[in-house]
């Protein structure tokens, strides 16, 4: 679990080179006894698991940077310390990986909304119905799956970018999926807008084909939004929301999604949901504990 501390001397990775980051991810995945740093567990029928990435330990800084145009939730920017070593989703869970769950337990999407197909990110699911995914996936695999916190989501983006993108402080539309037609004003953030299903398209698409970030892990910037385990709080410096009795529960999302514009997909970008939200743009990616 990630805490904010800077005693333990483990590697900065923003001070780390792109063949220096893969170097610790390769000794990470040893440390763990695994062959390589990109591996699925395996189902109990004998099919795979998801796949995932190894993300070593390290520190790094999260939150936007001074210089970046970006609105008061994002900061400040502070120093963070991943103690632990954890395996990521490469990509979000897909509709067909989510679909061997439904066919176990009987689960089944509301016939009303949205549902998609193969390889495209799940959509319209709640957070709890995520944890209950990991669930399963523990309970099948012998290993401990679960929603990663907002810190350890945005510790795999970066991959040891200091930048607004895991690639630069500019991204294009052959780097991720996001609402190009949309332009980024950068001394005036827009406020999120809601989506109506009635008219909206979803424009979701397959998992993996935009490039990785240097952890190998896929689509962490646009497609969909991601829940997290974090519970929403207004900025950086403030604890988090405490839900109203009866209330549900809001949770921090990242990522930015297919329907957002670029200044939605930084690392640093975050959103406030609801934990019983169902959305076409909102899916999950699954953390694996070393």
């Amino acid at each position: 679990m990630p805490t904010e501390h800077a005693h333990v001397p483990l590697p900065d990775t923003f001070a780390l080179h792109a063949c220096e980051l893969a170097a610790l991810q390769v000794q990470a995945a040893r440390a763990a006894g695994l062959a390589d740093p990109h591996f699925h567990d395996t189902l109990a029928d004998g099919s795979a698991a998801p796949e995932l990435s190894v993300i070593p330990a390290g520190t790094f800084e999260y939150g936007a940077s001074p210089q970046e145009a970006a609105s008061p939730q994002e900061r400040p920017r502070r120093c963070a310390l991943i103690e632990r070593g954890f395996a990521l989703g490469t990509h979000p869970v897909t509709t067909e990986e989510f679909e061997a769950y439904a066919r176990a337990t009987g689960w089944q999407p509301r016939i009303e909304l949205v549902w998609l197909s193969g390889r495209k990110p799940v959509i319209n699911v709640r957070q709890n119905e995520a944890r209950d995914y990991c669930a399963w996936l523990s309970a099948q695999t012998g290993q401990r799956y679960r929603l990663p916190t907002e810190l350890e989501w945005e510790y795999a983006c970066r991959a040891g970018a200091a930048t607004a993108y895991p690639n630069g402080d500019h991204i294009g539309p052959g780097e991720a999926l996001y609402n190009a037609s949309v332009g980024y004003d950068a001394m005036r953030p827009r406020r999120p807008r809601l989506l109506s299903r009635c008219f909206v398209r979803c424009g979701a698409q397959d998992v993996g084909r935009y490039p990785p970030n240097r952890w190998g892990l896929h689509d962490m910037t646009g497609n969909v939004w991601e829940f997290t385990a974090s519970p929403w709080s207004r900025d950086h410096a403030s604890l988090p929301e405490r839900p109203l009795p009866g209330r549900p529960q809001a949770v921090v999302t990242k990522g930015g999604s297919w329907f957002d514009g670029p200044e939605d997909c930084r690392a640093a970008a975050r959103r406030r949901r609801l934990e019983n939200e169902l959305d076409l743009n909102l899916g999950f990616r699954v953390l694996r504990e070393l």
